[in-house]
């Protein structure tokens, strides 16, 4: 059964190198949450070494050897932490991006002036001035 568990974890690093690959070659993550994700690496790295040392040393897995098992984790909380982080980041600077575009379409709506799509209100004016010259005309 363990061989199979290394098995199983040694063939999942491809895709997750894929992953982190596509991802930073994207260009759209959030530094932060990619540092996150990479960060996991060294999770990987540490806790392989770590097991080997528990296995050698204390004869038993290292998820029995607590001083080594919490430490490893910690550097998965950090993991995680970076992920969260990185995101919130993100999700709060596309809010204010957000927020700042309709303030300026508000803003703009209330000057008269033609939004950004085209469309505004002087657009109409320009429409009701044909309109008024027509009229004057006949």
């Amino acid at each position: 059964m363990a061989s199979l568990a290394s098995q199983l974890f040694a063939a999942s690093l491809f895709p997750y190198l894929a992953f982190l690959f596509y991802l930073t070659r994207s260009g759209k993550a959030p530094k932060l949450m990619l540092g996150g994700f990479y960060f996991l690496l060294a999770f990987v790295g540490a806790t392989i070494p770590a097991g080997i040392y528990a296995k050698t040393h204390y004869g038993t897995s290292l998820a029995n050897v607590d001083w080594l098992h919490g430490s490893a984790e910690s550097l998965l909380t950090v993991t995680n932490l970076l992920i969260v982080l990185g995101l919130r980041q993100a999700i709060r600077e596309a809010e204010a991006k957000n927020a700042a575009a309709a303030a300026a379409a508000a803003a703009e709506e209330q000057l008269g002036t033609p939004s950004s799509n085209g469309t505004g209100a002087k657009a109409d004016t320009s429409v009701a001035a044909n309109a008024t010259s027509r009229s004057e005309g006949q």
